[in-house]
């Protein structure tokens, strides 16, 4: 083979991004800032929907614009998941990249496609994992990639492992886009069947008159200090798992004061943004002596004798329901939160119990089947994406083109 080993520095030219102030931040202007968040981990592509402005007054030097076929690359950010991620500049873009970024430059006598391709396969992500240092934000110099070796052909062999790998991730991508919308498809179904079950209009309550809301922490005012309880942080309460089950338990001495009080077949949801709006939601079970304490954040339902606890649980777990929701919020940004009036408000239709159990039991059939479908294409797109990096290893050492 002509192949050759080069370092990464020795192929392409690194330009740190454009520093500002905070103060300079317009709503709109004619100096476009490209940051971080405007490269999609998953799929290394750029998106341009959310794009921060700088005022017009700034200069902005040339180079801290992107030109075409630059390779944009994060070097700071509180995830080491995103450094390093990329983005290859496929067209013309009068746009400047922040502080937080660089971009590659490549020399002549490479395709900057096929270098963008190395930067997303697990022989530089791998690298990178090694690198990161920094406290509260990971920061890569180039100093750390740029003796990087790297396994170079000559430009028309680089050209054809570019169309090669265009050609096969075009169908592993479009196959990709096909299990992603089975687990949609799966979501949509099961949400669709829910919205029917709970669509009569007769007998229709409020929450608050069938279900007693945060119920008093005096009902346990007699019990010891140390007495064992289940505890249940935030991150305990799960998405579609009905039954909650706690992995911790305290002292009640040291979870009594500022914490959620709940007890064993209490239905729990989270009020605040984003876990409200991502269905955070479940039966409390297996409580240690029947008692729980979590997150300030929760609010606790305590089904009464007309209403089945698991009925309230899947009306709760609609989608429609938290859409609805998230437009009675309260609260600063970032930390808004369902307000109490449309939680008590809100309607619910009654039938009888026995009914609402037997509903409940096709309901979790039909989760049941939802869940099995999703797993399989979520277990295919895992496929597909190792099936990427096994294609990128066996281009970088030759084996997918010949020279």
């Amino acid at each position: 083979m002509s192949w050759k080993t080069v370092a990464l520095g020795d192929i392409c030219e690194f330009t740190r991004g454009l520093t500002y102030s905070k103060i300079d931040e317009v709503e709109f202007s004619n100096n476009a800032v490209l940051r971080a968040t405007n490269i999609d981990l998953e799929s290394n592509k750029l998106n341009l929907e959310e794009i921060r402005y700088i005022n017009s007054s700034v200069k902005i030097n040339e180079d801290k614009k992107v030109k075409l076929n630059d390779i944009l690359i994060c070097t700071a950010s509180g995830s080491k998941s995103h450094l390093g991620k990329v983005a290859l500049i496929n067209e013309q873009l009068d746009m400047a990249f922040g502080g937080f970024m660089a971009v590659l430059r490549v020399k002549e006598n490479i395709e900057a496609k096929f270098l963008f391709n190395y930067l997303t396969s697990d022989i530089f992500l791998n690298h990178i994992s090694k690198l990161a240092d920094g406290a509260n934000i990971n920061n890569l110099k180039f100093s750390q990639i740029q003796n990087l070796k790297i396994n170079l052909p000559p430009l028309a062999t680089q050209q054809k492992i570019v169309a090669k790998l265009d050609a096969i991730f075009a169908e592993i991508d479009t196959a990709t886009a096909a299990a992603e919308a089975n687990v949609n498809n799966a979501e949509a179904l099961f949400q669709s069947y829910l919205n029917e079950v709970f669509s009569s209009n007769e007998n229709l309550t409020k929450l608050k008159d069938c279900t007693q809301i945060k119920p008093p922490k005096s009902e346990i005012k007699n019990l010891k200090g140390n007495t064992s309880v289940s505890f249940m942080p935030m991150e305990s309460l799960g998405i579609n798992d009905k039954f909650t089950i706690s992995k911790q338990s305290k002292d009640l001495e040291s979870v009594s004061g500022s914490y959620t009080y709940f007890t064993e077949g209490d239905v729990l949801l989270a009020k605040i943004t984003p876990c409200f709006e991502n269905g955070k939601l479940g039966i409390a079970s297996n409580l240690v002596n029947g008692i729980g304490f979590g997150s300030s954040e929760y609010i606790v339902f305590r089904p009464n004798k007309i209403i089945d606890k698991e009925w309230l649980y899947y009306f709760l777990n609609r989608e429609s329901f938290r859409v609805l929701g998230s437009q009675h919020m309260s609260g600063s940004v970032g930390h808004k939160r369902v307000t109490k009036e449309f939680i008590e408000e809100t309607l619910i239709p009654l039938i009888p119990v026995a009914k609402q159990k037997e509903f409940v039991g096709k309901i979790d059939n039909l989760f049941l089947q939802s869940q099995i479908l999703k797993s399989a294409s979520k277990s295919k797109i895992r496929e597909l994406t190792l099936l990427k990096q096994s294609i990128l290893q066996k281009a970088f050492s030759g084996e997918l083109v010949k020279d």
